[in-house]
């Protein structure tokens, strides 16, 4: 069995979260960024109140400001902060200093990334349009993948996440839009699948 860290994003209602849980994911994501797949703070917090302490909880948020970014994290009780916009360092060291888990994520955009530039505990390589299903060219031979922990995302679903690991030596792998039935409705059979094929990988 692999130990490919595992994480659920973009889970919005009690089924996701128990499913994600039982199906043997490490970390789930809730999404405070615009979008389908949006929850505001008190969801997050009944959603988060169901997972138990060996998963990690994550906020995913996009060019908020760094009050919006902590009333949230307070209001919901999530453990980790996942930033998808241009902050900077001192953005970074504020939460950092906080006490937060920082997950950074940015596009692959076939430029090498630093892994723990900003001051991140993970880096996570993700889509040009994140959420949005659409794969990268995560084995072009062109790719070169980051150093330490880091986590690969976009396009992933239950038919390529163990070749996509295999293929990047990625850490873990994050999945949102490919365990779903439709655009923001999770599917129980594919949150399964994906974390039974993630932890076939050899």
């Amino acid at each position: 069995m692999s130990d490919l860290f595992v994480k659920i994003c973009g889970l919005r209602t009690g089924q996701d979260v128990a499913t994600a849980v039982e199906a043997g994911a490490d970390a789930v994501g809730f999404v405070f960024a615009s979008g389908a797949r949006t929850v505001d703070g008190p969801t997050a917090r009944q959603l988060a109140q169901q997972v138990p302490a060996h998963v990690l909880t994550v906020g995913v948020f996009r060019g908020q400001s760094l009050d919006e970014v902590r009333r949230l994290t307070d209001e919901s009780g999530i453990r980790a902060v996942q930033l998808h916009g241009d902050e900077g360092v001192e953005y970074y060291e504020a939460l950092r200093a906080e006490g937060r888990t920082l997950i950074r994520a940015t596009a692959a955009t076939g430029v090498p990334v630093l892994n723990g530039e900003l001051g991140e505990d993970l880096l996570l390589l993700d889509a040009p349009d994140p959420g949005s299903g659409k794969p990268w060219e995560w084995s072009s031979p062109a790719f070169s993948a980051p150093t330490g922990r880091w986590l690969l995302a976009g396009g992933l679903h239950p038919g390529n996440v163990r070749r996509a690991a295999e293929v990047t030596g990625a850490w873990g792998v994050d999945v949102s839009s490919g365990v779903e039935s439709e655009r923001g409705v999770k599917s129980p059979e594919l949150i399964r699948a994906f974390v039974a094929e993630a932890r076939r990988l050899l």
